[in-house]
């Protein structure tokens, strides 16, 4: 009997060794949020993603070898069914190879185990094809990304997502010189840019030896995505605390980062939802806080553009635009009053310059603002007494 009941208890806990024995396994790092890289090199990262038809993937390839450029491909597991052949000239020319989901999905919308199936199936048929895996780069479906994503695609082992910071929207048949220009605008060191190899992009085979060539006279080098992600700055994690009155886009251009970077640095998928208190992580900032600046206030007038204004302040329409939390650059009114982010405290070079008082304006203020005296503004509009001026009333500002 008591033979018995020891050979009973040896099997129960046989069967519960796996439960007790091994310790439960960590989990894993979620995928890194890239959209560009911070540095001073001038180096930019070209990537093309592949859909269904791949039309122009060999006339890319053919450009990018002449000009000896070496590229990142993100591929669908559904366009490597299409064009197999296709995919082997990608990698015989050595360019990297990255996953961009099998059927192109939303995968804000799929569960951690969707996610997995999609990158597993798209990397077991590139690597059948070229030998090659596309781990550790994944690229979104529509750039649609947040916490849950980053969480799914770091568990099945892709460390870093990689976005852009230059959408050429080469797919909305854009022409050549069009493409070109939104690259040259907006170029940066550690820059990635986004280009499409379908049909749908007639224009990025055009504008490819124009572009290369350009950035090349600038002193571009062209590298990997994972190239790229070697010459990133070691981060400082300088956080920074929400108050009162603060936007997502006033604190990004305070940093001088953009918002998508900001956003995604914090796992933010509503720009507008952001509280009191809340502790931002500011990417690729260094412990110096930003320069300050000396913020100008304009008011609009008849015949007035914001390009216009934006080149009277030797300024950008965009900047002036995130400032204002402008999202129709054509829209301004006669009067609207428009806050001017400058590094410099010299005003525009006009002969004179309309402001209009607000609260908690002094004329000691203004004057210095537009590197004038009090004197000068007081003897401009007839003031007799410097200490009364009100909210509302309009001054020359003499130059």
């Amino acid at each position: 009997m008591k033979s018995r009941f020891v050979r009973v208890l040896m099997a129960l806990l046989i069967m519960l060794a796996p439960l007790v024995a091994y310790p439960k396994s960590a989990d894993a790092a979620a995928s890194k949020f890239i959209t560009s890289v911070n540095t001073t090199s001038k180096v930019v990262a070209l990537t093309f993603d592949d859909g269904a038809d791949g039309a122009n993937t060999n006339k890319i390839l053919d450009i990018l070898a002449k000009n000896n450029v070496k590229a990142t491909f993100f591929l669908t597991g559904s366009g490597a069914n299409h064009h197999p052949q296709y995919i082997k000239n990608i990698a015989a020319k050595g360019h990297q190879l990255g996953n961009h989901s099998y059927t192109h999905p939303d995968f804000t919308k799929l569960t951690a185990t969707q996610m997995k199936s999609e990158l597993d199936r798209t990397e077991a048929i590139v690597k059948s094809l070229t030998g090659k895996t596309t781990k550790p780069l994944f690229r979104a479906p529509y750039g649609a990304v947040n916490s849950a994503v980053l969480n799914g695609v770091g568990a099945a082992g892709y460390g870093y997502t990689v976005q852009w910071n230059i959408d050429t929207i080469d797919w909305k048949g854009l022409t050549a010189t069009q493409i070109n220009t939104k690259v040259q605008t907006n170029i940066k060191p550690g820059s990635i840019v986004l280009m499409h190899t379908g049909a749908g992009a007639p224009g990025t085979p055009l504008a490819l030896p124009t572009m290369i060539s350009q950035l090349k006279a600038k002193g571009y080098k062209f590298v990997t995505v994972s190239q790229l992600l070697a010459y990133q700055n070691a981060p400082t994690g300088k956080t920074y605390t929400v108050k009162s009155g603060d936007t997502l886009y006033s604190i990004a251009r305070a940093y001088g980062v953009t918002v998508t970077a900001l956003a995604a640095a914090n796992n933010i998928t509503n720009y507008n939802l952001i509280s009191v208190g809340q502790v931002l992580v500011i990417p690729g900032t260094t412990v110096t806080p930003p320069p300050p600046t000396t913020t100008v206030k304009y008011t609009v007038k008849s015949g007035d553009t914001l390009y216009k204004i934006a080149t009277m302040y030797k300024t950008t329409v965009a900047k002036i635009a995130a400032a204002n939390n402008i999202s129709n650059v054509n829209s301004i009114t006669v009067g609207q009053v428009l806050i001017i982010p400058t590094t410099t405290v010299t005003p525009p070079p006009t002969t004179t310059v309309k402001y209009t008082v607000k609260s908690g304006d002094t004329l000691y203020k203004i004057a210095t603002t537009y590197n004038t005296t009090v004197a000068k503004i007081a003897a401009a509009n007839n003031i007799s007494n410097v200490n009364s001026i009100y909210v509302g009333q309009v001054l020359t500002i003499p130059r």
